[in-house]
């Protein structure tokens, strides 16, 4: 996804969180997952590697974890 196809997903997500809405979002996009209320971070890897929840929380808090994927490409987005 280009930068404002991102941008006009995140406009209309906020729209219905506006509303009144709760919105779940399954995405890898970090522009994304920097704009989220509470992050469900699952890992560590895919496959049989996975499935465990690493993270609950807030984007902020996320970036400040070590050896954690999401953490270490989310922290140059914040």
């Amino acid at each position: 996804m280009h930068y404002h196809d991102i941008s006009k997903l995140l406009d209309s997500v906020n729209a219905l969180v506006e509303q009144g809405n709760s919105v779940i979002i399954i995405e890898h996009n970090m522009e994304v997952i920097k704009s989220s209320d509470w992050i469900i971070d699952i890992g560590p890897e895919g496959g049989e590697h996975g499935g465990k929840i690493n993270f609950q929380g807030l984007p902020e808090d996320l970036a400040k974890l070590e050896d954690n994927h999401t953490a270490e490409f989310l922290r140059d987005k914040l």
